[in-house]
This record gives structure tokens, sequence and C-alpha cells, in this order.
């Protein structure tokens, strides 16, 4: 079942009238009921959406529904072949990566891989990478920066892995490598956050040439409970932090974090799928032939020139 988020309730009950008078269309004339009721329905939609609190925000970012990379893969990308392990220690299935093709285009695509089920978020660990999951990504860019192949990348995580066995294969180390990997790449990179960008697991794969978020999701150095735990001793706090964090994604434009916002469907991506990845596939295209003709040493100058100018504005 769908899970109806404390202020989707409203919209829920409508939502079950019209499936139950769906069921009677063949029996009675009833479309123009069903029509009323909708348009009571995107109304009520609208509404909630244009006061939503961040709390709400966070509660659509981190929604269960919201679509995953291998959704993205399969709406978006043709002929994907992903390519596993790190060839160093093993795979890690909290990050997809491989090569396939965007409208006959080849390019690189990675990202972090979410489940549809507890059984499948247990199997990719809830998305949270592991050293080798970064090793990994680092061994498809080396792959598409041979062959001159864009890298496209999905974030959504609430950060690394922090466990026990990470640190001890170097948790630090893999992050902090794939910055620098990131940062002289001499192939285009665009990274897309799509749900929860969460501290250095997110930043491993957002050093890009254009960083663009989804517009319910949220991107921090830490997530909203962990930044509470630590100023205050308690995550009660959680909304506090989220506020002065500034981790929506209008935020996050302004003081030229990220350089796009792609907008999702009415009530969010969880809402309507397929949507959110016609609105993704748009930004996509635009950012493939801004930057397909261009010269590696200018891709390399652009990139770093841009991230020199990250926070230049509170100057």
């Amino acid at each position: 079942m769908v899970q109806i988020l404390p202020f989707e309730e409203p919209i829920a009950e409508l939502d079950k009238k019209i499936a139950e008078l769906e069921t009677l269309k063949g029996k009675f004339d009833i479309n123009s009921e069903i029509e009323i009721i909708k348009r009571r329905r995107n109304q009520l939609l609208e509404e909630l959406c244009s006061s939503l609190t961040l709390a709400e925000r966070i509660q659509i970012a981190r929604h269960p529904g919201r679509p995953h990379i291998d959704f993205y893969i399969e709406q978006l990308f043709s002929d994907f072949t992903e390519l596993s392990g790190d060839r160093l220690y093993k795979e890690d299935k909290a990050i997809v990566a491989g090569i396939g093709r965007f409208e006959g285009e080849p390019v690189a695509v990675m990202g972090h891989r979410k489940g549809e089920s507890t059984k499948d978020n247990l199997d990719c660990n809830f998305a949270m990478a592991r050293p080798e999951g970064y090793r990994k990504t680092q061994r498809v860019m080396s792959l598409a920066e041979k062959f001159r192949l864009p890298v496209i990348n999905f974030i959504d995580t609430p950060g690394a892995y922090p466990g026990i066995g990470a640190e001890e294969r170097g948790q630090a180390e893999a992050i902090a490598s794939n910055l620098f990997k990131m940062s002289s790449l001499k192939t285009p990179i665009f990274s897309i956050i799509t749900g929860e960008g969460g501290s250095g697991g997110a930043l491993a794969l957002a050093v890009a040439d254009k960083v663009a978020m989804l517009s319910y999701s949220i991107y921090g150095v830490i997530s909203p409970e962990g930044c509470s735990s630590i100023l205050w001793r308690s995550a009660e706090h959680a909304q506090e932090a989220a506020k002065a964090m500034k981790i929506a994604a209008e935020d996050l434009l302004k003081l030229g974090i990220i350089d796009e916002i792609i907008p999702e469907p009415l009530g969010g991506a969880h809402r309507d799928k397929l949507q959110t990845a016609k609105n993704i596939a748009v930004f996509i295209r635009e950012f493939l032939k801004e930057k397909k003709s261009l010269k590696a040493e200018k891709i390399v100058k652009t990139r770093y020139e841009k991230l020199r100018r990250i926070g230049s504005n509170l100057l």
C-alpha cells in the first residue's frame, strides 16, 4: 500500500472516492461527478502544496514511494549495462553504476540505490554506500573519461555508511578520492539530487559541472536529526536544525550550491513518477547539448571556476 503522509490524508479520501466511482463507470453515467471530485482534489492539492512546511517537504523527500534510480534507468536510458565491484574488495549494492544510452547518446550512469520493500532496502543498505561503492564509481568514471562519455549521477542517500567495517576499509579516503577524481574529470558531469542528499555520502557524487535538485528534495551537510543530536543532544530540534542549514532547493539555489531546480508534479514525485522522469529528461537533454562539444581542458577549467564561485555571493 502507498504510504499516506499526514498532510495528504484529505487528498487520500478524495482519491478513494474517485477510485470507487471509477469502478461504477460501466454501469452508470457518472463522468461529470468524477470530474467534479478530481477538480476538487487538484484544487485542494494546490492549496496544500503552496503552504508546505519544511518538515512536510522533508517527508516528501523521504517518501518510500518516491522514484529511485532503477526506475529512472528504466525510463530514461536504453541498453544499460550495470558494472559491478570495485576490483579491490567487493560489490556494494547501495551504488548502481554502468553504461547506457540517453536518446541514443552513450553515457555513464551511477547513483544511490534504494529498495521498494524492507527486504530490498536491507539488501542495498538503505542507499548508504560503503567504501567499495564509491571506489566502484571511480572505476566507472575512469572508464567514462577514457571514452569521453558524459556522467549522469542520481543522488538519494541519508549519508555514507558509518559502520566499523566501512571505517576500517577507508570510508573517508574513498569519499575524498571521489571529490578529487570528479574535480578534474575530463568529461562532463551532471548530478541530480532526487530525494535526500545527505552529508559526504551525497557530496561524493555531487562535484559536477551542473548540480540540479528535484523541487521537493533536500541536500545538507548532515541530516536534521543528526545536527540536532550534536547541537542539542537530542533529535527533538531537528526542524530548527533543518531551517538553519537551509536544505531546501530554493535556499541552495540562492546560495549557489546548486545550479537548477527540476520541477516535480503537484504533490511530489511519488504522485506521478513518469512525469518526474520526463521532467528530468528535459534537463539531461539540455545539459548534453550544452557540454558535448566542449574540449576536455575547457570542461575542467569551467568546473574549477564554478566550484570557486560557491559562497562568493555571501561575501
